[in-house]
């Protein structure tokens, strides 16, 4: 069954099938070509995997996202951004990297990141000189920290797949690892900018300015602090925390940074529900393809080939690098966690890897395929939203992608890195 399940999964992706589809035509042709299940028991299993209490953060953070979003706000941020180093050598290059950091603490999407403050940013670098393709190309690489600082709706549902991690342990140990790929995309720009001569015209703003500047962003930064320390003081569940992240996003946009209207909240309401309802039919159908691997002893063939290997922990997180590597390129990140956790996280506590630290390099990893082609679901949002050719931006995506592969090296060597502020935190020992 195995087989047929893998097969028909390949096929339907290389027709080009969207991918909950080509899981749950895969499940469906599996179950039906086997004849050891009725089909209805494909169908209970994508129930099942919906039917969660943890799952309703997603439609709440993806709403609380498209809120903060609109209008005032992002362009907020991106004056928050640029005033610290606009005037540098490359610095709205900087400032795309900064907004994208500071918004993936509101979004929790790489995605919502992109299409938001990203696709303005590069609209601002080709006016001030720099290459279009290589403005995109950045936001794409800055992008990918969307899911990885808090709040992030992968992370949640990582931990429905493993006990042995909290989606505050999560979102604590996904800060320092975010923060580093951001300087890391920040030093290619820094490397990009010398070699080509982009050149900032922005003059450095007054001192007055930039804490006028400092004090209006303040409550949209907060929304970090306020889930991640309610979550913590036993103020609410995640769960809760993404309702409360919407009832803020609501109050900040209307009443303090205004021009936020009814018309912008149904707009808000209509993009959230497609997004979300993209996001459940994923998990769905990944719960049903996940399902039919366990029935048929993948995880425990798998753990006892890796068991017989006697590998290290180190080679065993290289060798798991390299197959995550290659499996982003096909699969976007919710429905590799919902696929390969079950199967590998076991693996990994076996041999006595940190919890976070294996969930770290996972999400760090799937992450990085959104930008890698030929499914790098960011390269076309950005290629959509700044209307340029896949092809163009893919041509400078080279030095940042080598930047990520030595984030994801060092995150992998150093675990401290992804353990250290979930324990210093009180959310993990």
């Amino acid at each position: 069954m195995v087989e047929i399940l893998i097969a028909a999964f390949l096929i339907l992706m290389v027709m080009g099938v969207p991918i909950a589809f080509a899981l749950a035509m895969a499940a469906f042709a599996a179950v039906g070509l086997s004849g050891r299940y009725p089909l209805v028991v494909v169908v209970k299993e994508m129930f099942t995997g919906l039917d969660s209490f943890p799952l309703l953060a997603v439609p709440f953070f993806i709403l609380a996202a498209e809120i903060m979003s609109t209008g005032a706000i992002s362009r907020m941020l991106l004056r928050f951004a640029s005033q610290f180093v606009g005037h540098l050598r490359g610095g709205l290059g900087y400032a795309n990297v900064l907004s994208s950091t500071l918004f993936a603490g509101i979004s929790g999407s790489a995605l919502a990141d992109a299409a938001g403050p990203g696709a303005m940013m590069v609209r601002m670098m080709e006016r001030s000189g720099y290459a279009k393709s290589y403005a995109g190309a950045l936001t794409i690489s800055a992008s990918v920290v969307g899911p990885i600082i808090p709040p992030s709706i992968t992370m949640i549902i990582y931990a429905m797949q493993d006990r042995n991690v909290s989606v505050g342990s999560l979102f604590m140990a996904g800060i320092l690892p975010g923060l580093l790929i951001s300087a890391a995309m920040a030093a290619v720009n820094w490397h990009i900018s010398r070699k080509r001569g982009y050149r900032s015209g922005e003059p450095r703003p007054p001192v007055a300015q930039m804490l006028r500047n400092s004090f209006v962003a303040l409550p949209a930064l907060m929304l970090i602090v306020l889930i991640v320390g309610g979550i913590r003081g036993g103020i609410f569940t995640p769960t809760e925390a993404s309702v409360v992240a919407v009832f803020y996003a609501i109050l900040t946009s209307a009443f303090i940074y205004r021009g936020f209207t009814l018309q912008d909240l149904w707009g808000a309401f209509l993009r959230s529900a497609i997004m979300s309802v993209a996001v459940l039919m994923i998990l769905a159908s990944a719960r049903a393809f996940a399902w039919i691997l366990i029935i048929e002893g993948v995880p425990q063939t798998m753990a006892s080939a890796v068991i017989a290997m006697d590998l290290s922990p180190i080679a065993f997180l290289l060798m798991v690098n390299l197959l995550l590597l290659v499996f982003g390129m096909f699969m976007d990140p919710l429905p590799g966690v919902m696929i390969l956790v079950p199967i590998l996280a076991p693996i990994a506590h076996s041999l006595g890897i940190a919890a976070d630290h294996f969930a770290i390099v996972v999400i760090v990893n799937l992450t990085f395929g959104l930008m890698t082609p030929p499914v790098g679901a960011l390269i076309f949002v950005v290629s959509s939203a700044t209307k340029q050719k896949p092809s163009a931006l893919i041509r400078e995506l080279p030095p940042f992608f080598l930047a990520a592969l030595v984030v994801l090296l060092i995150l992998t060597l150093v675990p401290s890195l992804s353990t250290w502020l979930p324990k210093v935190s009180g959310f993990s020992r």
